[in-house]
Parts: C-alpha cells; structure tokens; sequence
C-alpha cells in the first residue's frame, strides 16, 4: 500500500490506504466532469461564499490540522500552524479578489464593443508534493475554483491524510461534490489521467524528472501545463549588505521546512571583502539552530521528510567532504530514532562535488567566494535553475543591477524568497514554467476569449 503516513520523528508507519482501482478513478473523473458543467455557471458571489466558509473552518481547525502536517511529514508544529493560516489568507484574497481578476477587460477596437474574457478550461488535475501538504494544494485550487474550474488532485504518497483533510474540507464549506476530488494512485498512472479527455489541464510542484514527464505527456495531447520545478536558489551577499540583518535571514532562509523548500536559500554567494565575516558568523548561527522533536515550541529544526531523504543528503555532504570541502558547521546525520540531519555549512565546494551541482533539499547551506556582484551574479545565474534569488545590499545601485541581471522569477532584496497570493510565483529554465498566485497565475487555468461585436 503506497500511500502511507510514516511519522518521521518515530519512523514508524501510523496510517496507510489502499490505492483507488481503475474504476474508482473512472468514477471519480467522471464526477468531476459533470461537475464542472454545473459550476462553471455559478457566479463569483456563490464561489466566493463556499471559499470563505472553507477558509473559516481552516481557521478554526488550526492545530489539530497543523499537528496533522507534523505528523505526516515531520515541519515543526509552529510552521505547520503557519501554513495552515497561509492557506485560510490565500482562500480569502482569492474570495475577494478574483471577481476583478477575472472580469472582462474591454479593449478599444473598430468593433463597437470589443475585449477579452476569461472562461473556466474544466477539470485540472494537480500534481503535488510533501513539502508543503496543504499548501502547494491551496495555492493553485484557491484560484482554480474561483475560475470555475474544478480541481481534481494526485498527492504525494506520504502526506496522504493531508489529501482527504482538503476533500473533506471543501465538501463541507459547501462546495458541489466533484468540484475537488483525490485519486489515491501512484506516479506511475498519472500519464493515463493526463491523457484521459476528461482533464483539462495539468499543473506540477515537483522534480525536474516529474516534471519533464508531465510536460511530455502533457504535451503529447496538446493540454495546458504548468510546472515549478527544483531549484538552487542564490544568496547574494553584496559589499553594501548588513550583516546584522542579513545572517538571521541566512540562517532562517536555510533550515525553513527543515531545509525541505524548493525556494529555501541554498547557495550563498559572498563578496569576498564580507565573506569572513560572513561566514563565522553564519556557520556560528547554524550551530546553534535548535533539532528535536518537531511539536516542541523551541525546535527551530525537526527531522527530514524519510530515511531517503537523510540519506541522500549524508551522502552529498559526505561526496563533498571526500573530496576536500569543509563543513564550518554540523557535517553529519543524528544518531537515534527519527530521519534527523545536522544544520551544516559548507566551503570550498567545487562542481566535482555532488554539493556543486545538485539541489540540496535538507538544512546544508553551500558558501561560496566571489571578488565582486558581478561575479556573484554571474555564478548564481550558472546552474540550470532559475526559480528565486535573494539579495542582500543597502546600496540602491547593487539592488538594481542584481534585479535586472539575475536570471530567476523572482528576485527579492532584503528578504527571504517567499510566496504570497499578490505577486507571481515561479521559474525559469529547468524550475519550469508557468506561474502560480496573483493574476498571472488565476489567469493560468482559463481561455483568454477574445470577443468583437461590429
């Protein structure tokens, strides 16, 4: 049975559920479709209702779902009871916002009335991670149904309660039955429900290897996809940066989600003038990151998502250790029960290494050596990512160059790579394409209908 909870404080597995046969799924896609036909009609006004009833019952079941989240894949209790309040803000920006999002926008022509309308595709099926259980769910059914889509969902197979926590929530904030439906099926089926007429669309938050696989077969029967992908993102320390400010943040944009986070600061690139006193006082705050047990209010880092995924990381930091980089802070696994990873920084990494080329999901933090911004842009923009970037300069002059020459979705200077439901969210090159919140992404899952009346 796949799909299974396993508590990575314990390792041990707590719940687990049957995949849905053929005729499930069949049943399933179908209720759906027929939704889909139904609310499509339905006015924002209705929408808007169910959306904030379901942000309301988010709210008032916060810890009991938060503790849900920490259960299945292992965040501290106090980042999962923020998830679930970023997800209840985003049901209701969406509720307020998306009627003027997608009104009609009138164009001036020779016709006497001329413009374009955004019309709902139908079902959209979403492919989602563990990462972010309830959240990378949210951000793209909110908007969806809000459009007149209806939303049909494959999860990770380890967050598996997660999945029929949002079915049941939507069904009872009011929702029509089908307008969001799971299909508890492994990867290796999705293809067929991409390729299965009933679906409209496909959006993905996973691997570059998924995504490339969706895109393909996405693409093979000519549907719409959206896909953000892995990434490396850049911390770029420029000449004129604050320390005081800038070291939290490092430190804080390294271990979010226990380091788990596809827009987590994973490279820190540093102006070799602050590059000492950068790193001793970076690798002396990740020493002092509190791990343990995730339900604990003074735990700043729980354990990693599986024993895989520790082992993974133990082996890129081991592969760079060998090979002659040094670990400034942590450098191993933790020993006892639980899928624990020290908090680690490490230098004089080089592209020989697995630490230089790959994406390190898990609480390591690369630092790297740079003369100058130039050559800091110029090795944040040599990976084939480009999801977000995170800059860090007083000097007006280094943020406008670093905004314009850094190759990435999204560039923020002074802060953490974060996502809210005002601004677009997404990447370039191999983070994929496509874009999640604001307009922009609403915009994603709808036929832009051009209209002219002589």
């Amino acid at each position: 049975m796949p799909y299974a909870t396993t508590n990575p404080v314990t390792g041990q597995v707590e719940a687990s559920f049957e995949d849905h046969t053929a005729a499930e799924v069949d049943e399933r896609l179908a209720l759906a479709a027929s939704t889909f036909e139904v609310w499509r009609r339905t006015s924002f006004e209705e929408r808007s209702r169910y959306m904030v009833t379901a942000a309301e019952l988010l709210e008032g079941e916060l810890p009991v779902t938060a503790e849900l989240l920490t259960r299945e894949m292992g965040k501290t209790f106090a980042a999962a009871k923020g998830e679930v309040a970023k997800c209840a803000m985003t049901m209701r920006y969406y509720a307020e916002h998306g009627h003027a999002i997608l009104s009609d926008e009138v164009i001036s022509s020779p016709a006497t009335r001329s413009g374009v309308r955004y019309d709902p595709l139908g079902p959209v099926l979403a492919v989602m991670p563990w990462n972010f259980p309830l959240w990378q769910v949210v951000r793209f059914a909110a908007p969806a149904l809000m459009a007149g889509n209806v939303g049909v969902l494959k999860h990770a197979s380890n967050v598996p309660q997660a999945a029929m926590y949002l079915e049941s929530l939507f069904r009872r904030a009011g929702f029509p039955e089908g307008c969001f439906v799971n299909l508890l099926i492994p990867g290796s089926r999705v293809a067929d429900v991409i390729k299965d007429d009933r679906i409209a669309a496909v959006t993905i938050t996973g691997s570059e290897v998924a995504g490339r696989s969706v895109a393909s077969t996405a693409g093979s029967v000519l549907k719409k996809c959206v896909l953000e992908l892995g990434g490396s993102d850049p911390f770029i320390v420029a000449a004129s940066a604050d320390l005081d400010a800038c070291v939290p943040f490092a430190v804080t944009g390294r271990v979010q989600n226990n380091g788990q986070s596809c827009i987590a600061a994973k490279r820190f690139i540093v102006v070799e003038e602050r590059a000492d006193e950068f790193i001793e006082r970076f690798s002396a705050a990740m020493s002092e990151v509190v791990v343990g047990d995730p339900m604990e209010p003074a735990t700043i880092v729980g354990p990693l998502v599986s024993a895989n995924q520790r082992d993974e990381v133990a082996g890129q930091v081991a592969d760079a250790l060998a090979k002659g980089a040094r670990a400034t802070a942590g450098g191993s696994a933790i020993d006892g029960p639980g899928f624990y990873y020290q908090p680690t920084v490490l230098t004089g990494v080089t592209d020989e290494m697995r630490a230089g080329t790959e994406e390190i999901f898990g609480p390591v933090a690369v630092v790297y050596r740079v003369a100058d911004l130039d050559a800091a842009i110029e090795l944040a923009n040599s990976t084939p990512w480009g999801l977000g970037s995170s800059v860090w300069a007083t000097d007006e002059t280094e943020q406008a160059r670093a905004i314009e020459l850094l190759d990435a979705g999204m560039v923020f200077v002074n802060a953490m790579v974060a996502s809210t439901p005002e601004l677009p969210f997404g990447g370039i090159k191999h983070s994929g394409y496509g874009r999640e919140l604001a307009s922009l992404g609403m915009r994603e899952f709808t036929n832009p209908k051009t209209f002219y009346v002589a």
